[in-house]
């Protein structure tokens, strides 16, 4: 990458900021170019680049003989569900539903706007992952014929190790341990820590695949209030704490799926005492820590745990290679439970593959692929709230995340997103409604959405289509996205 390449995309991303901040409002022009251009000493073609990039993102439009407008900027979720502490099990109509999203999300014929789930190669770094596994077996050819045994993938531990640094945990390779998945890294902490008939703490909303998991577990799922901005309501969860009302907790604060807050240090610092104080186990899942938009990277609850109650779980399945399914996880004070629990029911992970992610972590240019990723799921974020903006009902608002692919989108009027989701089906578009994320009857007017997809016609028609039959069914017309304000920026304000 070139140095004006990169200068270009510095000041996009600079303007960017500015414009999510309300500092430059919609209808308001960004100033002029070769203004811009003295200022920070860039060329006029750098500066034009990188209003363009901005076009490209939809965060600006250009009016001709009139320069760059900022375009409306579509409302965030501001408020969270109501108090809904009462233990619930899934039931056998959550289930269906369910089940009815994954049989369309597995189905090719189906446009999905909302799966979790990177879709195509380019959001990975297959090309190199190839050629690594490809010289491993050549150099080895008998790393195919033995079996993984327990605690296996020594040189991916001691990889992950280093890169844990990022996330704030000091911590040897010896502390970690391999899984299949974070899925899987959760279901075998569930199982250590708790016993069928407790009640786990969870945010509402939340990831929807963790209700069949307690369920299974034979655990009570108890949703504790969620600020869509800043996180789970601290001073409930305490509340809950002192009167022993939970037993462990899930919890997703750096990206969480689905609303995209990332829990500010304060909140997790105090998150670690409570679980310190109240010896709360506490299931930390981290699987979109790695694709934070700011730096530097929010670190983990995990990394103020002092005394081991915290269990980090994550995976590569995000940002790597997701067919590998390999996880990992820091489990404390239940390391060895844990441990001993995943000898016994998987024994370990492929010798190859995790050899593999072994060398890429080392050699192959890990952070300049986050990097890459994390610029492009920023764009295709907004790109994705701009189209929102202009063909769903009027008065729809979304939450802005702080990074990752996911966000989640409320809708105005009387709609219940399940009914918009089957009939989507019936065009052969998937989106996932409010209702899977949560065992209460609140977000029925809700949807979960997706950008990890080629930003190309198939997935622009898909969304359209959703916006188009939410106005249908709601009555309510799609934004009206023009605008006439001409107000120019100040001199006080025009510059970063």
């Amino acid at each position: 990458m070139t140095e004006v390449t990169t200068r270009y995309q510095q000041l996009a991303d600079e303007f960017a900021t500015l414009i999510h901040q309300g500092k430059i409002k919609a209808g308001q022009r960004l100033p002029a170019i070769r203004r811009v251009a003295e200022t920070h000493q860039v060329s006029v073609n750098t500066v034009l680049s990188a209003w363009q990039r901005l076009e490209n993102r939809g965060l600006v439009e250009a009016r001709p003989q009139s320069g760059f407008y900022v375009r409306s900027v579509l409302a965030e979720v501001a408020t969270s569900a109501p108090r809904q502490l009462k233990p619930r099990e899934l039931g056998r109509e959550k289930m269906a539903l369910i089940e009815a999203a994954f049989s369309a999300q597995r189905n090719p014929a189906y446009t999905n706007i909302s799966l979790a789930c990177p879709q195509h190669e380019d959001f990975f770094p297959t090309a190199k992952l190839t050629k690594i596994a490809a010289s491993l077996l050549r150099r080895k050819p008998e790393i195919i014929s033995k079996y993984a045994l327990p605690n296996n993938g020594e040189p991916l531990r001691e990889q992950i190790a280093k890169r844990a640094l990022y996330s704030g945990l000091s911590l040897s390779a010896e502390e970690i341990i391999i899984t299949h998945g974070c899925s899987e890294a959760i279901q075998l902490a569930l199982r250590v820590i708790t016993s069928p008939g407790d009640c786990i703490g969870v945010e509402s909303p939340t990831y929807f695949f963790l209700f069949p998991l307690l369920a299974e577990l034979g655990l009570k799922a108890v949703e504790i209030p969620t600020d869509p901005r800043k996180g789970i309501k601290m001073d409930v969860l305490e509340l809950m704490l002192k009167e022993k009302r939970i037993s462990a907790l899930v919890t997703i604060p750096t990206v969480h799926n689905p609303l995209g807050f990332t829990t500010s240090v304060a909140d997790k610092k105090r998150l670690a005492q409570l679980a310190q104080h109240y010896q709360l186990p506490i299931i930390e899942d981290g699987i979109y820590s790695e694709l934070q938009f700011h730096t530097p990277e929010s670190p983990a609850v995990k990394s103020f745990d002092k005394e081991g109650w915290v269990i980090y779980c994550t995976s590569f399945t995000k940002t790597l290679a997701p067919d590998f399914r390999i996880g990992w996880m820091m489990a404390g004070r239940f390391h060895e439970a844990i441990s001993r629990l995943k000898g016994l029911s998987t024994l370990g992970e492929s010798a190859l593959l995790t050899s593999t992610l072994a060398e890429f972590l080392a050699n192959g240019g890990y952070d300049h692929h986050l990097r890459s990723l994390r610029r492009r799921y920023g764009s295709n974020m907004d790109k994705v709230r701009d189209m929102i903006s202009r063909y769903f009902p009027e008065g729809t608002q979304a939450t802005r995340p702080m990074g990752g692919f996911v966000f989640w989108a409320e809708l105005p009027g009387k709609i219940n997103t399940v009914d918009l989701f089957e009939q989507l089906l019936n065009e052969r578009i998937c989106v996932t409604p409010g209702a899977l994320y949560s065992l209460s009857d609140h977000y029925h007017h809700a949807l979960r959405l997706s950008c990890c997809y080629p930003f190309d016609e198939r997935y622009r028609y898909a969304l359209r289509r959703t916006g188009e039959l939410a106005c249908e069914i709601t009555g309510i017309p799609a934004q009206d996205f023009q605008t006439t304000s001409s107000v120019t920026l100040t001199e006080g304000n025009s510059e970063p």
